[in-house]
């Protein structure tokens, strides 16, 4: 069963709400009668939708659609900072889910948004800073912390079990085999349901899983051999492949 959390907005067209979780906190299934975006300052966020699964690194966000069934489970000490939006406040707003960029304008407006009054005047400034609120959800960037999920109940199954073996080399001919289907035929399959091919699949669940361990504080060597890799370059240049960035400069303090 999934619970519905409401929103009173009256004269607003956001709240702004301030949580912090313990290590190993989650929130079981629930949906929103609004749109949220979550922004996390610290620790790691894992939000999984019917469609699949979100990771939510330090300093950036997830975008919820007004109504999307979603589950949270914490890495670490999170702080997390939430705009619960009206889905009537701009007809343009994003229409599905998604990891996102904060800007460091975008971070400082939300903390602004919990001063602002909840009646103003029109003109004003607070009505001025609630809209540029909305001007800068709309520029958001999206970052590849997707994790699709296949809808065939075998593909699901071998997804589960590759991210329970994560560490190990897994292969389109090793899959497909355990799948009694062709390479060719399983990849065609990945590629219907999850846009992904399989060995993409793979390498986005072994980066998402890097996330999640080195918000923990884990070495990049370790999270490397951890994860299957060779060598602490074979892995900084997956990462550096699909982040552009190296591990290590990920996970500073984003800059003002």
């Amino acid at each position: 069963m999934t619970t519905t959390v409401s929103f009173s907005f009256q004269h607003r067209p956001f709240v702004p709400y301030a949580r912090d979780y313990a290590h190993g906190e989650s929130e079981p299934w629930h949906q929103h009668d609004c749109a949220q975006l979550l922004h996390i300052l610290s620790g790691v966020v894992r939000v999984e939708t019917r469609s699949g699964c979100w990771v939510v690194p330090p300093g950036r966000g997830v975008w919820l659609p007004s109504g999307t069934q979603h589950a949270i489970r914490v890495t670490g000490a999170v702080a997390a900072r939430t705009l619960f939006i009206d889905p009537l406040a701009r007809a343009d707003l994003p229409a599905s889910c998604q990891i996102v960029q904060i800007t460091p304008l975008l971070r400082e407006l939300i903390i602004a948004s919990f001063s602002l009054p909840e009646i103003y005047r029109p003109g004003s400034r607070d009505e001025r800073i609630y809209e540029l609120v909305l001007d800068e959800i709309r520029g958001m960037q999206v970052l590849p912390f997707y994790l699709p999920e296949p809808e065939n109940d075998g593909l699901k199954k071998l997804c589960q079990q590759i991210r329970e073996e994560i560490v190990q080399p897994w292969s389109s001919a090793q899959a497909a085999r355990l799948m009694g289907m062709s390479e060719k035929t399983l990849n065609r399959h990945f590629q219907r349901q999850t846009a992904l091919t399989f060995s993409e699949w793979v390498r986005r669940a072994k980066l998402m899983e890097s996330l999640v361990r080195l918000a923990q504080g884990h070495s990049v060597l370790r999270v490397a051999l951890d994860l299957g890799y060779g060598s602490h370059s074979a892995f900084t240049a997956m990462f550096r492949r699909v982040m552009g960035i190296s591990p290590s400069e990920y996970y500073r303090e984003p800059e003002d």
